[in-house]
Formats: C-alpha cells, structure tokens, sequence
C-alpha cells in the first residue's frame, strides 16, 4: 500500500516541497497537483480547471498577504469548498433537468447537456492505463468525501494535522479519523497491490 501511495504521490502530485517565497511560485508548485486532485473529484477536465483557477484567483485576492506557511492550508481549503460547491451546482442540475420532464422541453426537444463533452484522451488518461494506478483511483473515489479529502491533503499534498484540519474545517482529530478509516479501507481494496 504504502508503495502505490508513495508512487501515486510521487508521480502525480509531486513531492511535498518547501513552501516557495512567493506566492506566484506557490501557484506555480501545486497547480498540477491541484488539477489532478480536482479532477479525480470532478471526473471532468473543464470542471477542474474552472475550480483550480477560481481557487488560485481567490487565493491571491484575499490571502496575498498572509504569510508563505498559510497558502497551503488556505489555498487547499478554498479548492475543497469549490469543488463541493460544483458537485452540489451538478445535483441541483439534474434535479431540475428531472423535473422539466426528463431531458426534453415541451417541443420534445433535447434540452442542453449539463455536463461537459469528454473531447478525448488527455495525459491523465494515458496513465489510467496503468492498472495499480486505475485500481487506485477506483478505491479512492470509493471512500466518503471527508474521508478522500482527508486522504488527499495528508497523504498526496502532504499537509500535516493541523494544516489539513484547517482546509477541511474541522478538527485535528475529525482529520485523524477520517484518515484512519480511510487507510483501512484502502488496505483492503488494494490488498493485491501490497
């Protein structure tokens, strides 16, 4: 497990780095880590984009001047609520999508798609060809959302207790727990990979 952890941490999130004196070096350092982490929530290209960038943005308009050891906690806390707030924006859609009669508007027309295209494969994409890194994913999406979250920003971001309490707002021992259980879990989805 810790293998596959390390790899996927490694090859796809980077290693966790000193924090860089500027802010635009900051951005710079976990913007792949970002849109990675996004996408694997989203599941759509677009999507994180739109969350990465909202977050760097809202990042360096309200927090420039805080000092370089508060970006990553901020930063990642305000990704975190973006995200949840494009998942919950998805849910509204397709309620309402239901209730103007299942797709179609009173002409019996197609009403528009509320998700974006899939416009072919990307890097990303190449590497779901790796089947540790597929089964990975899989066991990852699987676990509850605090449970990823917690997941991610430890063992992928490397933030410590305290900074990952601070991004997911809650306390250091709600992080402990949900990590806990979400370790176990994956030790058992990914027992072949051990």
């Amino acid at each position: 497990m810790n293998s596959v952890a390390g790899t996927l941490g490694t090859d796809l999130f980077g290693d966790a780095r000193e924090t860089p004196a500027t802010l635009d070096a900051f951005l710079a350092q976990v913007e792949r880590r970002a849109f990675r982490m996004a996408e694997l929530q989203l599941r759509q290209r677009e999507d994180a984009m739109d969350a990465v960038q909202d977050a760097m943005l809202r990042l360096v308009k309200h927090y420039r001047d805080k000092p370089a050891a508060e970006w990553s906690p901020l930063f990642w806390g305000i990704l975190r609520r973006r995200v949840v707030d494009l998942q919950r924006r998805r849910k509204v859609r397709s309620i309402v999508v239901g209730w103007l009669g299942g797709g179609r508007d009173d002409d019996g027309d197609e009403l528009p798609a509320w998700e974006p295209a899939d416009h072919g494969p990307g890097p990303l994409d190449r590497l779901h060809d790796m089947q540790s890194y597929a089964d990975m994913v899989t066991a990852v999406r699987q676990l509850p959302p605090r449970q990823r979250e917690a997941f991610m920003l430890r063992m992928l971001e490397g933030l410590d207790v305290a900074e990952t309490a601070r991004a997911m707002g809650c306390s250091e021992g709600s992080v402990k727990t949900h990590l806990s259980r979400a370790m176990h879990h994956l030790r058992d989805q990914l027992e072949d990979w051990r």
